[in-house]
C-alpha cells in the first residue's frame, strides 16, 4: 500500500460520504468530497420540490435528489440510529423517534465537529469516474458547477462512491401500465397527503414508506387500496380502518380505469403510488464493464464494498438495506480506511471473486432474488464480520435485538402509535 499521502476522492456528502471522510482522515488521508448540492445531508435534507416525471422514467427529467416527505420521523430511535463514537443525543426535537429536520441537525453536527466541512467541494456534480493508470492506480474524476457546463477533471489514487440510493425510482410492472389514465407517481415524488383529499388511491408496497404514506394518506383520501405480495394476501379491510382495504398484487389495469388485483378484487382509483424501492444508479462511473447494475444487484463487490479487480482503489459505502443503515455505513467505512491505509489486509483478489460467486450461488440456491443481493439477511451477521475484520469489541446484543423487535413493529397494520407509546427505557431493562 502507498505512504498516507494516499489522495482519496469520496463522492457525495451524505451520512455515508461524511463518515467515510471521517474515517480516511483519520487514517491521515487526504480526502476531497464531490456534492452535488449546495447542502451537505443527502437525503436527510428535505426538498419541497417534485419531479416533473412523477414516475422518475424520464432519464433526461430535472433530479431531485432527496426522497423525504414532509412528515417522515424516523422509524430506528435515536440511540440505535446513532454512532458508535458520537451519540444522536437531543438538539431540538426531544421525541426518541425525531423528524428528519433533527438528523440533519446531528449530521451537520458531525460535519463539524470533525472538521469536514473545509473538504466538501459544494455544487460539483461528479460526471465521470474512470481508471487511467492500472498500474499507479490513477483514477480521473470529471467535475463541472452548477449551472456550467465547463468540466473540471482531477486525478485521485482511490475513489469511494457514497452517492445513496434513494433517488432513481423502481415502479411495479404489470399489463396495461402505459395505457391506465389515472394519475401515477412513486414515493419519491411524495411530499404531503393533501394532494389525495376524497380521492381513491392505490398503493403498492410493504416496507415502511409504504406504511407511512399508507397512515398519512387515509386522513384525508376517500379510499385507500393497499397491494402487497405473498401467496397468503387475501382481499380485506384492515381492523379498527375505516377506508383502508388489503389486497394482492395488481393483476392488470385497463384503459377504463380499472385495477384488477390477482385475488380477484378490483377497484377504480384516481391514482396509483409506487413505494417499491429504487435502482442503485452510477451514470459517473466507467469500468468497462467490471461493475455493472444487473436487475439492481451492484456488482460483483466482495462483501458489497470492494470489486475485487479493482479493489481497494475502487469501493462502495451504503448499499445494504433492510439494516441499521448508519452502523452499516459506519464500519464498512472503517474497513475502507483501514484498508487503504495498509492496516487491515484484503484478501487476494481470487478469493475475494470466489466469496461472490459462492454469495450468488447461495442465493440462487434458496430462491432469493437479484435484486436483493443486497438486502442483509436475519441476524447482524454481516455487522459482525466487520466488527471482526477491524479488530473492534463485539456489538452489544440489545442493538440486534432492538432492530428486529422494531422491523416488526414498522411493517404492522396497526403499529401507527409506536415511536410514541414504546417505553425503550423499560424495554432495555427487561431484556
Amino acid at each position: 500500500m502507498k505512504d498516507q499521502s494516499l489522495k482519496v476522492a469520496v463522492i457525495g456528502a451524505g451520512m455515508s460520504g461524511l463518515l467515510t471522510a471521517r474515517e480516511l482522515k483519520r487514517q491521515g488521508l487526504a480526502v476531497t468530497l464531490f456534492e452535488k448540492n449546495n447542502k451537505l445531508g443527502g437525503t436527510w435534507v428535505y426538498d419541497p420540490r417534485v419531479e416533473p416525471d412523477s414516475l422518475g422514467l424520464d432519464p433526461g427529467r430535472e433530479i431531485v435528489h432527496s426522497s423525504l416527505y414532509r412528515s417522515l420521523r424516523v422509524n430506528l430511535p435515536r440511540r440505535l440510529m446513532g454512532f458508535l463514537d458520537y451519540p444522536f443525543s437531543e438538539r431540538d426535537d426531544p421525541r426518541e423517534f425525531p423528524g428528519h429536520e433533527e438528523v440533519l441537525r446531528y449530521v451537520e453536527d458531525f460535519a463539524r465537529d470533525f472538521g469536514l466541512v473545509e473538504s466538501i467541494r459544494f455544487g460539483q456534480e461528479v460526471v465521470r469516474v474512470e481508471r487511467v493508470d492500472e498500474v499507479s492506480h490513477e483514477w480521473v474524476i470529471e467535475s463541472k458547477s452548477q449551472g456550467s457546463e465547463s468540466v473540471e477533471e482531477e486525478v485521485f489514487e482511490a475513489v469511494v462512491v457514497c452517492n445513496g440510493h434513494h433517488t432513481e425510482p423502481r415502479i411495479a410492472e404489470f399489463p396495461g401500465l402505459d395505457a391506465w389514465p389515472g394519475v401515477q407517481i412513486h414515493s419519491h415524488n411524495y411530499r404531503t397527503p393533501e394532494p389525495f383529499q376524497n380521492q381513491i388511491v392505490a398503493l403498492i408496497g410493504n416496507g415502511p414508506s409504504a406504511y407511512d404514506i399508507l397512515r398519512e394518506i387515509s386522513s384525508v383520501a376517500k379510499e385507500v387500496h393497499l397491494a402487497i405480495r405473498g401467496s397468503d394476501i387475501h382481499f380485506k379491510k384492515l381492523e379498527n380502518r375505516n377506508n383502508i382495504w388489503l389486497h394482492s398484487m395488481i393483476e392488470c389495469t385497463n384503459e377504463d380505469g380499472k385495477v384488477a388485483f390477482q385475488d380477484g378484487s378490483f377497484v377504480y382509483p384516481d391514482v396509483i403510488i409506487h413505494c417499491t424501492g429504487y435502482k442503485y444508479h452510477f451514470p459517473f462511473l466507467r469500468t468497462n464493464g467490471i461493475v455493472s447494475v444487473d436487475d439492481n444487484r451492484v456488482g460483483p463487490l466482495y462483501k458489497h464494498v470492494f470489486p475485487p479487480k479493482l479493489a481497494p482503489w475502487l469501493s462502495f459505502v451504503g448499499l445494504p438495506y433492510r439494516a441499521v443503515t448508519s452502523l452499516v455505513i459506519e464500519l464498512q467505512s472503517r474497513w475502507v480506511a483501514g484498508v487503504l491505509s495498509g492496516k487491515v489486509a484484503l484478501p487476494s483478489e481470487e478469493e475475494m471473486a470466489s466469496s461472490v460467486e459462492e454469495l450468488y450461488q447461495h442465493m440462487e440456491e434458496i430462491g432469493w432474488p437479484k435484486h436483493h443481493t443486497h438486502q442483509l439477511q436475519q441476524k447482524f451477521d454481516y455487522e459482525n464480520w466487520l466488527v471482526t475484520q477491524l479488530g473492534l469489541p463485539p456489538l452489544e446484543e440489545w442493538r440486534e435485538q432492538m432492530y428486529y423487535y422494531l422491523l416488526k413493529k414498522i411493517t404492522s397494520h396497526d403499529g401507527d402509535d409506536y415511536r410514541d407509546t414504546w417505553d425503550i427505557n423499560k424495554w432495555m431493562q427487561e431484556i
